[in-house]
């Protein structure tokens, strides 16, 4: 499996709610590392053992079903970059806005927009993942999202 260039990162934050704007947006970036390794194993690690995942029209329970979803996902979702961004926060909640770029088995690009709902267990592990998620045909010229850069969501 491919690496992502930001694995040299630490992705276990230990951040525990209730969450203030700095520790939300901390959350937020070792998630985004976290994904963009394209680890299952690794990002299954943030979650409770029973966390309830419905990601666009799919509903999923527990680390095996998390595991099995995120291996299938980045064996079709070619060149995998996520990009997040705090939306909101509070207490044990944190909201954020995502776009990531990939490309599918005949090489078509796409850009997937989307809104994530999170909520946390007292450990900082997150019980619950909500996920809405619309993907755009793109061409590879129109990609946006830098691979090597850190930077939150592009905003043109």
């Amino acid at each position: 499996m491919q690496r992502h260039p930001t694995i040299g990162r630490t992705f276990a934050v230990n951040l525990v709610p209730p969450f203030d704007a700095d520790t939300a947006r901390q959350k937020v970036r070792a998630a985004q590392d976290a994904w963009n390794t394209r680890d299952p194993l690794l990002v299954a690690r943030a979650y409770t053992p029973d966390s309830v995942w419905r990601n666009r029209s799919e509903f999923i329970r527990g680390t095996g079903e998390i595991v099995a979803f995120l291996t299938a996902k980045w064996e079709r979702e070619h060149r995998y970059v996520l990009r997040k961004s705090l939306w909101a926060f509070g207490d044990d909640r944190i909201a954020v806005r995502f776009q990531y770029e990939w490309h599918d088995d005949d090489g078509q690009w796409w850009r997937s927009y989307g809104n994530e709902n999170w909520e946390f267990a007292p450990s900082g592990l997150m019980a619950r993942r909500e996920a809405s998620i619309n993907d755009v045909r793109i061409a590879e010229s129109e990609r946006r999202v830098d691979p090597l850069s850190t930077h939150e969501i592009p905003t043109e």
